[in-house]
């Protein structure tokens, strides 16, 4: 790809129009989609295959795990030779991951099927907000991070009901097909849509000892970490919920899988309200105090849903209004979080933008862990007392990382 384009698009700071917002937010939700689209069809799964649902788990570890290594190599990549590669070959990489999970004849085949999905297309999800960060700047990136990141969080809200709907009508192996189709038509509409975005008068060396340095230079420095924290803990919050959600919606609460996914989607309203509120209040309160506003309305979700646990947990009312005031709170704190993160960081966007993808990936894995791991407490409780804690730790952590002269980053 020529040079013309990418410095005319770049330098003009371009108007973001529907579509080309609606193409970075696909590109950040198709990793949450293709992790949680799954979850319905592993009874069938594990009939077909002839494992249990404890052994399929290791298909979502496993996932989890490369896509956030993968974020760490991709970063660092694109900042060197460019996003547009690597978000095309990811893709592809993607769609072919998806084609070896649907002929899978064992869990060894279908485990290497979501290994190879989750390595391609973590450059797609990391890349989105490299992108965003490469065209826009100031309130305008805040406002495209806000749709990229509230169509992160809604995916993993629409995916479960997608995937019960495709297992019924045409079975497992095909839902894995149809994501590869998804991947392969992601592709095409990023390739005839963006030019390169990362010119080449930005470009960083790519080698081991400035890649290191980039990613100590990011830990170290409080513009980067404190608001990456706040990300962090939330998105773990986030995947605690969807952890814990089949044994409360459906143990607890007696929910079918059909409705479980059904309730799924039905909270996805409440996210996006969220994130398009975070613009005007940033413009009205700043990001910061936005920030700490979303945190607070996350802890106080958690707190809720702990009181529904004790005082009605059979109450499916009470726990959906708790679990709101949560979900509107990471709606919030979410994308302003993530562009705090990454605005001070232009010729670094890919690095930060992996760093800060490896940090909620790890959140992710955390919380959903944590939350299945908590023996003597019913699931309510874990997913309340999961909430709380990652709040409280973030509100800790931004208290503690204080401001600090940023230092010159290794080129």
């Amino acid at each position: 790809m020529k040079d013309a384009p990418v410095q005319t698009l770049a330098a003009g700071r371009p108007v973001p129009t529907r579509g080309m917002v609606s193409l970075l937010a696909a590109l950040a939700a198709i990793g949450a989609l293709s992790t949680n689209i799954i979850l319905p069809s592993f009874p069938a799964i594990g009939a077909g295959l002839g494992v249990s649902d404890a052994q399929l788990g290791v298909t979502l570890s496993i996932f989890f795990v490369v896509f956030a290594i993968g974020q760490l190599i991709v970063g660092p990549l694109s900042d060197r030779y460019g996003r547009r590669k690597l978000v095309i070959g990811g893709l592809l990489l993607f769609a072919a991951g998806g084609v070896i999970c649907s002929l899978s004849p064992n869990l060894t085949w279908l485990v290497l099927g979501r290994a190879a999905q989750a390595a391609g297309v973590c450059a797609a999800s990391v890349l989105a907000r490299a992108i965003a960060r490469d065209l826009f700047e100031g309130e305008t990136l805040s406002k495209v991070l806000a749709m990229v990141i509230v169509a992160m969080a809604a995916a993993p809200g629409f995916s479960p009901l997608l995937g019960s709907v495709a297992e019924q009508f045409v079975g497992w192996r095909w839902t894995f097909a149809t994501v590869s189709a998804l991947g392969l038509i992601l592709a095409s509409w990023y390739a005839l849509r963006l030019p390169e975005t990362h010119a080449t008068s930005r470009r960083t060396p790519l080698a081991i000892g400035p890649v290191f340095a980039a990613y100590t230079q990011l830990l170290r420095d409080a513009r980067f970490m404190r608001p990456a924290t706040v990300v962090a803990c939330v998105t773990g919050a986030l995947y605690g919920f969807f952890a814990a959600a089949p044994a409360v919606l459906i143990g607890a609460l007696g929910l079918s899988s059909l409705l479980l996914g059904f309730f799924f989607a039905a909270t996805v309203p409440v996210v996006f309200a969220a994130g398009l509120l975070v613009p005007k209040l940033s413009g009205r309160w700043g990001p910061q105090k936005t920030l700490q506003l979303g945190v607070m309305l996350s802890l106080a979700g958690g707190m809720l849903i702990c009181g529904v646990n004790v005082q009605a947990p059979t109450n499916l009312v009470g726990f959906t209004a708790a679990l709101c005031v949560f979900l509107f709170g990471m709606g919030m704190a979410n994308p302003v979080g993530t562009a705090l993160s990454l605005a001070p960081f232009a010729a670094q966007a890919g690095a930060a933008s992996a760093m800060l993808g490896f940090m909620q990936m790890s959140g992710a894995a955390l919380g959903a862990t944590f939350v299945t791991k908590l023996a003597g407490l019913s699931p309510m409780a874990a997913l309340g007392l999961v909430v709380v804690a990652s709040q409280v730790l973030s509100i800790a952590l931004f208290a503690l990382l204080r401001q600090q002269p940023p230092k010159p980053y290794a080129r």
